[in-house]
């Protein structure tokens, strides 16, 4: 699948924490030019298993990059190095 999206973000509804961090992640975005993925746990055990206590879980390339909170500056530097744009 071409130009598939570097961030996910896994949430469920009514997940208040996870509505904040949709907001995060769209402002992480407009500052890049990503584009992110949601994910809902709902109906799927694995993910409800992996993830349920800890949503909202923002992905980085498909490894865990942290969970309850996006931490901004955290995840646009770390975008940046795995792109070989060090400095700023």
């Amino acid at each position: 699948m071409p130009d598939q999206p570097r961030l996910t973000l896994i949430t469920r509804p009514g997940c208040h924490l996870c509505d904040v961090a949709k907001e995060a992640m769209d402002r992480v975005v407009a500052a890049t030019g990503d584009q992110w993925v949601e994910v809902d746990v709902t109906g799927d055990l694995e993910l409800e298993r992996d993830y349920g206590d800890r949503l909202p879980v923002v992905l980085l390339d498909g490894r865990e990059h942290g969970y309850w909170r996006v931490e901004e500056e955290r995840l646009l530097r770390d975008l940046q190095e795995s792109r070989g744009q060090v400095g700023s």
